[in-house]
């Protein structure tokens, strides 16, 4: 088997090789990827231009909203247009780039949930943000690193839809059992620790609101948004160097489809926000009548 280290750019096989599946996918992320922009631009404006702006809580509602669209939009976009092509290819300096990109936004909103599963936000402390952003940029300079100098053999065909660890060391002309070991502990072990802390913390939560039936129904939505993201992830990482085709599907959970409803849980269990969405955009909509009419 030929090893080579001299690569130009990599095939990404996607979601599917049947065109009329891509067009229906196309759509359906297309949906997903601008309501995702939607959700988000809306609490961003709503705070920027009501008297939240300046709280500490809802800068953080800011940073989570603007850390969403930077997390989506490393994978989203490349997928969507991907969709429409009949073969979809990346670079190699963009398949890096990607991967760093990727997991350094993920990595952040991962540290970032502890922060934010109380109803009230913890305290918000800029040291504590700038610490989970290094911890993310550690993470995934360690993802880059570990796969960075692999030698691969002569085919360069990744099968998933966006550049990740796990598909490079499929292609590998190499044993990467103790690489994957590594992203276990570096990727696979982060999540778990992460998941149990939030998980006991909406339980002590849940346990404690029982009694409010409407506070309740948003924890619990909010409790199936944390596990819609973090077990897809835990699927993918917390096992050694081996992929499923299943990998792909479960990778829309927490690239797209959970960070869509995120918003949700930004907005309903926060009476502040509902207020400020209510007001702004009331007004708004109110100016625009006038000038109509």
């Amino acid at each position: 088997m030929k090893y080579t280290n001299d690569i130009t750019e990599f095939i990404l096989l996607g979601l599917s090789q049947n065109m009329k599946i891509k067009h229906m996918c196309f759509l359906l992320f297309l949906f997903c990827y601008i309501a995702i922009w939607m959700g988000n631009l809306l609490i961003m404006i709503s705070i920027t231009c009501s008297q939240l702006n300046g709280q500490p809580m809802h800068f953080f509602l800011n940073y989570l909203a603007l850390l969403d669209l930077c997390y989506t939009s490393t994978v989203t976009p490349k997928l969507v247009t991907d969709l429409l092509a009949e073969r979809s290819t990346i670079s190699y300096t963009d398949c890096m780039a990607q991967l760093f990109a990727m997991h350094f936004f993920g990595g952040t909103e991962i540290s970032d949930h502890p922060l934010w599963s109380e109803d009230g936000l913890w305290p918000l402390y800029c040291a504590t943000v700038s610490a989970c952003c290094t911890g993310a940029f550690l993470h995934s300079f360690v993802q880059g690193f570990l796969t960075i100098n692999l030698p691969f053999c002569c085919a360069y065909e990744i099968d998933h839809y966006f550049c990740d660890v796990y598909p490079w060391l499929k292609l590998a002309c190499m044993d990467t059992y103790g690489v994957g070991i590594l992203v276990v502990a570096n990727a696979g072990m982060m999540v778990l620790v992460i998941f149990v802390v939030v998980m006991l913390s909406y339980i002590f939560i849940l346990y404690t609101i029982k009694a409010y039936p409407t506070e309740s129904r948003y924890k619990a939505l909010s409790t199936c948004i944390v596990v819609l993201f973090f077990v897809p992830i835990l699927f993918t990482y917390i096992r050694p160097a081996t992929t499923f085709p299943e990998d792909k599907v479960f990778a829309l959970f927490y690239t797209i489809i959970a960070p869509m409803f995120n918003p949700l849980i930004y907005t309903l269990r926060n009476a502040e926000m509902k207020s400020a969405l209510r007001t702004v955009w009331c007004q708004k909509l109110f100016l625009i009548a006038r000038q109509i009419i």
